[in-house]
């Protein structure tokens, strides 16, 4: 049975204190000394206050074998050991009652006390025990903690490391819009820019134009939309001239796309036909190759696949760990020699994996790819390419903080957290508030909390 079980007396578990409950275990604590010294007979009697002198308890030569003296009351002149001595009820009914009565009445409430916080579970019953040592957060504390640590000032991170894998990033397909015979297909891993031919048809080229909008109509006078504007930004960065740059597919620019049509072997119509530009935010590079030479083509039929021409580094994380992925955000990339480049995030993605069907329950991850910044980072990356990396994400930073071990907080019984304050043998309980958490330490500030304040720590 445990000892909030235990009930002596008569005395119901509801019966308990009406304190609070830092009283409940200050008084718990006051109980047990009290009990510690009532169980020490030898210690109690050297400390109690001596009785009155009188004439009956003076010993003399008419002592008898029984410890008594005549005329004497057995109660005052017996021995500790004596059964008249411990047992209040062989004393006179005037007489008052003696310390082991007290000791019980004492002993009851502190077992009652005890069983209240036995019953608070968790956070709670720390904080009553912490009340116990010092409830009013300045007293001193009867016995130290079991270890300690500084407060200590420093740069806090919430950082995290994860695996990815460098590369080109996610490969986008070319699918043919024109009908005709492939003729000429280029290699993988070859690079193509802005005006260069992508791939031909019926030895017609299908250029590489620049722009966020997919070529999804022809393109010819009276037009407008994103889509020309971009075909005129492509005009205008290949030479042509003429016209003006904006959404508006005037007569004007199908003068410069008839000039653009025959330095590239076209038939001069000044319109451009669906499939003839293949647009893209960049220049690209050759995944793979899908079709043949000589093969035919059409709407819908896969040619090839391409990336951007700079490496990349792409990974997943867990959905709870989504705080790190943040676009634009700087990360440090980790290359397998050891080399460490500097990163940003340039897309984040959330796809579902639908499982098996079975016992495998859809799960989501967060897609992040990692663009890899500068001249200098390339250089370092070029020759690794589907390596695997090391990613470190930095989701939250605090500069010139104080910290202690996460393991220092405690719950104090108000709500909240403190510190144990330790100063030389004693202790006090501080109230403080948190900050970032990470690698193990928290930020925190609390009233007299400095550099080098020594706080409490479990065992």
């Amino acid at each position: 049975m445990s000892e909030a079980a235990v009930v002596p007396d008569g005395t119901s578990p509801e019966h308990t204190p009406s304190e609070t409950p830092c009283e409940q275990a200050q008084f718990a604590a006051r109980s047990e000394r009290a009990h510690a010294e009532y169980a020490q007979p030898e210690a109690r009697s050297e400390q109690a206050p001596p009785e009155p002198e009188s004439e009956q308890a003076q010993p003399d030569s008419r002592f008898d074998p029984a410890g008594t003296y005549p005329g004497s009351d057995p109660a005052q002149t017996g021995s500790q050991s004596d059964p008249a001595w411990s047992d209040p009820r062989s004393a006179p009914a005037q007489t008052e009652p003696s310390r082991p009565r007290r000791h019980r009445r004492r002993g009851r409430k502190a077992v009652i006390a005890v069983g209240v916080i036995a019953a608070v579970g968790g956070a709670a019953a720390a904080g009553l025990g912490l009340a116990g040592r010092d409830g009013s957060g300045g007293g001193s504390a009867t016995q130290l903690p079991p270890a300690t640590a500084d407060v200590t000032r420093q740069t806090l991170k919430d950082s995290q490391s994860e695996d990815g894998e460098l590369g080109y990033g996610t490969a986008t397909s070319a699918s043919g819009r024109i009908p005709g015979t492939v003729t000429e297909l280029p290699d993988a891993g070859e690079e193509i820019t802005r005006g260069k031919t992508l791939y031909e048809v019926d030895d017609k080229p299908v250029t590489l134009m620049y722009g966020a909008t997919p070529a999804y109509r022809d393109l010819k006078p009276g037009v407008e939309g994103a889509d020309v504007e971009a075909l005129e930004r492509n005009l205008d960065a290949l030479g042509y001239s003429g016209f003006t740059v904006d959404d508006e597919y005037t007569d004007a620019t199908a003068d410069a796309v008839e000039e653009w049509q025959e330095d590239r072997g076209l038939d001069e119509t000044g319109a451009v036909e669906l499939g003839r530009v293949v647009f893209a935010p960049a220049a690209v590079r050759v995944d793979a190759v899908e079709a043949e030479e000589g093969a035919a083509t059409g709407p819908g039929q896969k040619v090839l696949s391409y990336t951007g021409t700079t490496q990349v580094v792409t990974l997943e994380l867990d959905t709870a760990d989504q705080r790190l992925a943040k676009k634009g955000t700087k990360v440090a990339v980790e290359l397998p020699d050891g080399t460490s480049v500097e990163g940003r995030i340039k897309d984040v993605s959330t796809e579902i994996d639908p499982g098996d069907g079975g016992e495998q329950d859809p799960t989501t991850k967060v897609k992040v790819t990692v663009a890899l910044d500068g001249a200098k980072a390339q250089k370092a990356a070029a020759s690794y390419v589907l390596a695997a990396v090391n990613v470190f994400f930095t989701a939250g930073e605090r500069k010139n903080v104080l910290t202690v071990p996460i393991a220092a907080l405690v719950a104090l019984p108000e709500g909240g957290f403190g510190v144990e304050v330790v100063r030389g043998s004693t202790t006090a309980y501080v109230p403080v508030e948190t900050g970032l958490f990470a690698n193990g330490r928290v930020e925190i500030t609390g009233e007299g909390i400095t550099e080098g304040t020594r706080v409490g720590m479990p065992a």
